[in-house]
């Protein structure tokens, strides 16, 4: 392992924001990351995945340490399913291909989402109707002060929407190692009727569609609305979509007749962060190198050389206006350092 100081990690956020870290390591396996953690304290490190979920606002005054752990594995199987398990520093949209090609079903939703297979149970990632905790078995992690080493099942993780025990009661506590999980061989439950995937198979004159023509449904439709990070720095959905009591539904629902909506629940509804913010104006808006992806409302987007700071005081400005016009508060999506 070799530590460097004073590391730009411009190209290790998907952002492409420029801020020096005080440390840098990359760690290959888990001895190395044991090794790490046994030479800083715990609290002078960040984990750093994919970099696909974050904003950097100011310099990083501690060891950043980038896990690329690699490797995929067939745990075991029978007549209708696969247990497979893949260590944390896979590239998430890369283990979805690899799984498609080997012709196991449930993770076809969720392709092309940007970041790493060991961040995924900490933000539950969901796209189409499919969320991670569908096909999720259980985690490894390290805990990172006693280097004492936990599995997670599916009940110990508190699923919710974008949310689990990672992100409040474990925050900062563990490191996700690797991932379990248990797809089907045959017989795949494809969930086809969410967004514009059933209008793109239809487009594409796919009547009884597998596996592999779903997630080419999904990578179309997210492509054309969502910017590749390696041509305009981004992070995608940069606001969760909020979840709203029937009360507060039923009072847009008379002003914005027009206003799309999910039901949750007898008494929630989710609304399209997306749309809320189109109303205003928002799409396409621009302050600097810092603005508003022109296709996808929910984008934020760095257009060269907009600091961390810039990006955030527009989503704060998003945030307000919103609440002003709808009574809703957009919560971020996206982890601020």
């Amino acid at each position: 392992m070799e530590i460097h100081a004073n590391f730009s990690l411009k190209t290790l956020n998907t952002f492409g924001i420029d801020v020096p870290a005080k440390q840098f390591v990359k760690v290959q396996t888990n001895s190395e990351l044991q090794a790490v953690l046994q030479q800083f304290y715990a609290d002078e490190i960040l984990i750093l995945g994919g970099g696909s979920n974050i904003l950097l606002t100011q310099p990083i005054n501690k060891t950043v340490v980038q896990l690329a752990t690699k490797g995929i594995e067939l745990i075991k199987e029978d007549q209708d399913f696969v247990w497979v398990e893949a260590q944390a520093g896979e590239n998430w949209h890369e283990f979805v291909s690899w799984c498609i090609s080997q012709g196991f079903g449930g993770l076809e939703n969720l392709s092309l989402i940007p970041g790493n297979v060991g961040t995924s149970p900490i933000q539950n990632i969901g796209a189409y109707g499919v969320e991670l905790k569908d096909v999720f078995v259980s985690c490894d992690a390290i805990h990172r002060q006693s280097l004492s080493k936990k599995t997670f099942l599916k009940a110990d993780c508190n699923f919710g929407y974008r949310d689990s025990v990672f992100k409040n009661k474990y925050k900062g506590t563990y490191i996700i190692t690797s991932v379990l999980f248990k797809l089907t061989k045959r017989k795949h439950r494809l969930k086809t009727d969410y967004g514009a995937i059933q209008n793109q198979l239809d487009k594409a004159g796919i009547i009884n569609p597998g596996i592999a023509d779903v997630a080419a449904a999904v990578i179309a439709i997210r492509s054309s609305k969502l910017p590749n990070p390696k041509e305009i720095g981004n992070s995608g959905s940069f606001f969760k979509n909020p979840v709203i009591k029937k009360q507060l539904f039923d009072a847009l629902r008379g002003e914005f007749k027009e206003m799309p909506f999910y039901p949750v629940s007898i008494d929630s509804f989710k609304i399209p962060a997306g749309w809320l913010i189109e109303q205003l104006g928002f799409k396409g808006v621009r302050r600097g190198d810092a603005g508003v992806h022109h296709n996808q409302a929910l984008v934020l987007v760095n257009y060269g050389e907009a600091s961390g700071a810039e990006i955030l005081a527009l989503a704060k400005e998003i945030q307000q206006t919103v609440h002003q016009k709808f009574n809703i508060m957009l919560e971020m999506e996206v982890n601020i350092l």
